[in-house]
């Protein structure tokens, strides 16, 4: 649905975008994330044909953004990092319009505003003036007036800034359902856990190029495997423990009571008698599977 290659920009001797490339399959979620800077905004304006590049291709449901604009803009939706709702008009006229700015007919553009209120949980307060609406509620219907037209790819740049996590997760579920409407999403997002939960690929950009694309286990992997972290009763015993905990994986790190080495999860059973063998009583264990967060930091080098 998403086709950009060797896509560059850069503002006045700034590269922003540097040959990235990025495939975005019909009827999925696709997330993309990176550092601040790293071009991610600078991609979905092009994609929304708000701003040219300076080679390279791009292309939304086989149309070129550059070559054929408009029929791009039929396509699609966005909602950017800041909602751009009329707080004097309420929740529906807002919808009406936009719809009618699309040139729904009155008729089903009405229709439309009373289905998507309903769709984004904001039926009951349909009537108020959206300046009356909390931040979550605008959001929320920021992200209705991007589907008033029914687009086939709607570009979200970080949707959830802001909110509370109870408001993210109501509009993540409301995210969730688009797919099965049609709609292919392309997010941009701060949030790792965000991407880890809405997303079905997740594409990692740093300095304009695009440094790793996977599922989220796929990311995740990279960033290793998992860690056994084991809490002495006795941090004297730290030696005995790190030694027996070598056998396991590579070097084992301390820090203060806890000892963390990567293991199998199947090995734990293993270890445990290990350290109970070798006299070194514990007060905790855990196994740490590596986050999505752990991905991006040892992708981009920890920058922010």
């Amino acid at each position: 649905m998403i086709r950009v290659e060797n896509l560059r920009k850069a503002y006045r001797g700034v590269v922003a975008l540097d040959g990235l490339d990025l495939d975005v399959a019909e009827g999925s979620i696709a997330a993309l994330l990176g550092p601040n800077g790293a071009g991610k905004s600078t991609l979905i304006r092009i994609l929304a044909t708000l701003l040219r590049p300076d080679s390279g291709r791009a292309e939304v449901g086989g149309r070129s953004v550059t070559a054929q604009p408009y029929q791009v803009r039929a396509l699609i939706g966005l909602t950017g990092q800041f909602t751009a709702v009329d707080d004097l008009l309420t929740g529906h006229e807002n919808l009406v319009l936009v719809g009618r700015l699309y040139r729904l007919s009155g008729k089903e553009a009405h229709r439309l505003a009373d289905e998507l209120l309903g769709a984004f949980e904001l039926g009951g307060v349909a009537g108020r003036r959206a300046g009356t609406y909390s931040g979550g509620m605008r959001r929320r219907l920021d992200l209705a007036a991007g589907l008033m037209t029914r687009p086939r790819a709607l570009f979200l740049d970080e949707p959830t800034t802001g909110l509370d996590p109870r408001s993210r997760r109501t509009l993540w579920s409301a995210i969730r359902r688009l797919p099965e409407q049609g709609t292919t999403i392309l997010l941009t997002t701060q949030y790792l856990e965000e991407a880890d939960r809405l997303a079905s690929a997740v594409t990692v950009i740093d300095r304009g190029r695009a440094i790793a694309t996977g599922t989220p286990e796929q990311l995740k992997a990279r960033a290793g495997g998992a860690r056994a972290e084991v809490v002495l009763a006795d941090p004297r015993q730290a030696p005995t423990a790190t030694e027996v905990m070598s056998r396991y994986g590579a070097r084992p790190t301390l820090e203060g009571e806890t000892v963390t080495v990567p293991v199998a999860e199947s090995a734990l059973p293993d270890l445990l008698r290990d350290l109970d063998t070798a006299g070194v009583p514990i007060t905790g264990l855990a196994l740490r599977r590596p986050t999505l967060d752990d991905a991006f930091l040892a992708l981009t080098g920890g920058d922010s």
